[in-house]
């Protein structure tokens, strides 16, 4: 199966370079594993306007409605300089799928950044994104943004991949503007579609029927909206176990009575959080294989993303998420 190399910004110091204020790196082993299907691209914010490593800290206060970067120690404010460098960074990369930031950074975090009233207080008065990360936001709206501790949940990277890996499969169908790519990328994506939002499938679908024959173009733009916002959410328990039921009926002549019940009893499981959902899905797809049905093999809900980059391992982390 083919898999669009998708272009992913990521803090430096998630194992790029020692950059951060004290020196130090992070070694992230999920980001290590990505580099060999994405092009990431690293950026230390920091660094690059000049703060320099190891450095003294610098942190968020708020000015009536504004946050500024500003540094303590030497009382200097760099908010001039980290939007100047935000701007002329963005405008130096075409296309951008993704981002992977370092948490509670007062440059990348994205959100839970202490602000503080003033720059010698020790008083939190409201947390946010860091500054960088606050043009992300504004410039790429529609990116799939994450933090890197949030990425130690199952559940969350799973998410974070579908969307990436779809997003930049959809960007090559754009770029050939033609109304038969959009089809067959359509019809891949039947089944993960549906698990994310059964209403925005039904609505895509009639964009792809394209019965008031609009141009290819604005059939690729409206389909794109609709696609950012059938992602905006990760799928539900409840949805998985729908869109396995559905293909549990391509097999309802093939299935004994046993098998069917193993594979109900899987799903109950599933539903009880006793399972991963590839304890399904895996069955399903060896059904698949076995009755040779192109049409379900073909489809991108049994491997949204490269196989190599699964990992049902979960840190516990932003469990409030998890399906």
């Amino acid at each position: 199966m083919h898999y669009a190399i998708p272009t992913v910004v990521v803090s430096e110091c998630l194992g790029f370079s020692a950059c951060r204020y004290n020196g130090d790196i992070i070694h992230n082993p999920f980001i290590s594993r990505l580099a060999a299907f994405a092009r990431l691209v690293p950026v230390c914010p920091e660094v690059a306007i000049g703060l320099g490593v190891p450095r003294e800290t610098v942190r968020l206060v708020k000015h009536g409605e504004e946050k500024r970067l500003v540094q303590p120690s030497t009382n200097r404010d760099w908010t001039k300089e980290m939007k100047a460098f935000a701007t002329s960074f963005f405008d130096q990369i075409e296309e951008i799928d993704g981002f992977i930031l370092k948490s509670r950074s007062p440059t990348c975090g994205i959100k839970d950044v202490k602000v503080y009233g003033d720059a010698d207080s020790s008083m939190v008065i409201e947390k946010g994104a860091g500054l960088f990360a606050d043009h992300v936001f504004q410039r790429f709206p529609q990116a799939v943004i994450e933090e890197e501790g949030r990425l130690t949940n199952a559940a969350i990277r799973e998410h974070f991949l579908t969307k990436l890996f779809s997003l930049a499969l959809f960007r090559e169908v754009k770029a050939e503007r033609s109304m038969k790519a959009l089809v067959q990328f359509h019809s891949e994506h039947k089944y993960l579609f549906m698990a994310y939002s059964q209403t925005w499938l039904k609505r895509l679908g009639r964009l792809v029927a394209n019965r008031e024959r609009l141009p290819v173009e604005q059939v690729l733009k409206l389909y794109e909206q609709g696609l950012h916002a059938l992602f905006a959410r990760a799928p539900q328990r409840r949805s998985h176990i729908n869109v396995c039921q559905h293909v549990m009926g391509y097999f309802k002549k093939e299935m004994s009575a046993k098998e069917k019940q193993y594979v109900l009893e899987l799903l109950a499981q599933y539903r009880a959080q006793q399972l991963p959902l590839s304890s399904v899905t895996s069955v399903l797809k060896s059904w698949a294989i076995r009755e040779e049905n192109d049409y379900l093999l073909q489809q991108r809900y049994f491997a949204p993303y490269p196989p190599a980059l699964l990992d049902v391992r979960d840190s516990g982390k932003g469990r409030e998420t998890a399906v």
